[in-house]
């Protein structure tokens, strides 16, 4: 599970990258800034997803251990 949350953030991280060189900082709101805008946000909202999947993972791992 942790490499696959891994995995999934570089992926989310390497879309920002992407999309962060396709902004059109004259003109955010329209064409293709805005679709990278978009995807910017989608991946930032995954990574936050994700970073909540493996705290609970953690959180779970440590309430089995304590019983």
């Amino acid at each position: 599970m942790k490499t696959f949350t891994l995995i999934l953030s570089v992926i989310a991280v390497a879309l920002i990258i992407f999309n962060a060189t396709k902004l059109n900082f004259d003109a955010l709101l329209t064409g293709e800034s805005q679709a990278a805008i978009i995807t910017i946000i989608a991946a930032l909202c995954a990574i936050i997803l994700l970073q909540i999947l493996r705290i609970s993972k953690k959180i779970e791992k440590l309430s089995k251990k304590q019983k």
